[in-house]
């Protein structure tokens, strides 16, 4: 059976870039990412509708997100969805699925998106 795991993503950040490093000293950076899209209902009704999804960058690319971007900055993510499950302290079970980013694209001028190339991240399990 054949799988494909391939997401693309053009939204803006919800949050300022989370920059952290794993015990090997590997950067991980942690973005907000809201994306938009709008349909039109069964009534014929112009619906909007944003989606909330969490990414994480890897190596040097997690770095100059870390550096160059901000809240409210458009990015253009290119990447993999991971699922993760955990139990919380009163034994009930959470999922999340994030976005694992092998690129990340800066887009618009420099207060609001800064001109840039793309950031490449050749994360774990890539």
């Amino acid at each position: 059976m054949a799988s494909f795991n391939k997401v693309l993503l053009i939204g803006n950040l919800t949050r300022d870039p989370e920059l952290r490093y794993m015990p090997s000293g590997a950067p991980v950076c942690k973005l907000g990412l809201a994306v938009n899209s709008s349909y039109t209902d069964k009534s014929g009704q112009r619906q909007e509708e944003t989606l909330f999804m969490n990414v994480t960058v890897f190596g040097k690319s997690g770095e100059n997100c870390a550096s160059y971007l901000a809240k409210g900055r458009s990015v253009f993510v290119e990447g993999r969805l991971k699922s993760r499950s955990w139990d919380t302290e009163d034994g009930q079970k959470k999922t999340a699925v994030e976005v694992i980013a092998t690129q990340v694209q800066f887009l618009g001028a420099r207060g609001e998106g800064g001109p840039g190339g793309p950031a490449r991240s050749g994360g774990p399990g890539r």
